[in-house]
């Protein structure tokens, strides 16, 4: 057999394998899928022990270490993709939230963003990072800003994506609904409503296997009742700007102009709270900029680090 052609047929039988494996065994295929990707990000997984919780968590890289919150019905692989570009030049460490990714989830416990916070340094305590650069996304964008202003003297930087948690961010159309009617379209009652979540989060949604759409459909849908009761209690927290005048850390305030989840006049109202700030709006992204524009985002914010 000629071997430019059984390379290519091996190559084919390979590709076969894996359509199989993706639709058949999905989440088999979905947890080798994260598992791959992980691994070109240099990333180990790992668990610490909290007070009433378990906490999940990704480690990799090295550096200063940079501590990334996800947002609400998000886990610590959404960072996994953006984490390829940070892992030479930061020590990362991205968490499960509780109630959240594979995190305990307690329909008992407090999910407000003080008891999140008070998680977080836990967490940090645990782990014994006395100082860190802390980033997150929406709600894990609201936590970080809070448990900066707390204790501005364990975080170095602020990196806030699409960041809640100011009165102005949540003047959506989306949370506006939420707000007078109690509907979340975020929320997913059945694993078909998936493909409008990722319409709705994202601009243009990014590839993704149909195993971890399926599995991540699954449990989204599996959390419905606890994330629901999470989203009632986050967005009774209050607005940060009705508890501190201003915050001093420096940060880098990014957000998509095509958010539908949380409004971009954020931005500004962000900036107003945080003097030393700078803002980066970054057109056709929505909801999630370290999934939609990896590369790019990640590039800002190593520019914007090595100004340091």
């Amino acid at each position: 057999m000629n071997p430019v052609f059984a390379f290519l047929l091996a190559i084919f039988a390979l590709v076969i394998a894996w359509v199989m494996l993706n639709r058949v065994f999905p989440r088999q295929a979905a947890k080798a899928g994260i598992g791959l990707e992980r691994w070109r990000s240099c990333l180990d997984s790992k668990i610490a022990t909290i007070p009433g919780a378990t906490m999940p968590y990704l480690e990799g890289g090295c550096g200063e270490p940079l501590v990334l919150i996800h947002g609400f019905g998000g886990d610590k692989d959404n960072f996994t993709r953006i984490a390829r570009f940070l892992t030479p030049h930061y020590h990362l460490i991205i968490p499960d939230l509780p109630g959240f990714g594979d995190a305990s989830r307690d329909p008992e416990a407090s999910y407000q963003v003080t008891d999140q916070v008070k998680n977080l340094c836990e967490f940090l305590n645990v782990l014994g990072l006395k100082r860190v650069h802390l980033g997150g996304n929406s709600m894990g964008g609201f936590i970080a800003c809070q448990f900066a202003a707390e204790q501005p003297e364990r975080v170095a930087s602020l990196w806030l994506l699409n960041a809640a948690g100011t009165e102005p961010a949540y003047e959506s159309d989306l949370l506006k609904h939420y707000l007078a009617t109690g509907e979340l379209p975020m929320l997913l009652h059945s694993a078909g409503d998936f493909k409008k979540l990722m319409q709705m989060t994202t601009h243009k949604p990014p590839f993704l296997p149909y195993s971890i759409r399926s599995t991540l459909a699954r449990r989204s849908v599996a959390d419905f009742d606890l994330h629901s009761e999470i989203m009632r209690q986050v967005t009774a927290s209050p607005m940060l700007e009705t508890q501190f005048k201003t915050i001093d850390t420096p940060t880098l305030i990014v957000w998509g102009n095509e958010d539908q989840i949380l409004h971009p006049a954020g931005a500004a109202a962000l900036q107003s709270l945080l003097p030393n700030s700078e803002v980066r709006m970054m057109a056709n992204i929505g909801h999630l900029p370290m999934l939609e524009a990896p590369r790019r985002t990640a590039r800002d914010y190593i520019r914007y680090r090595n100004r340091f």
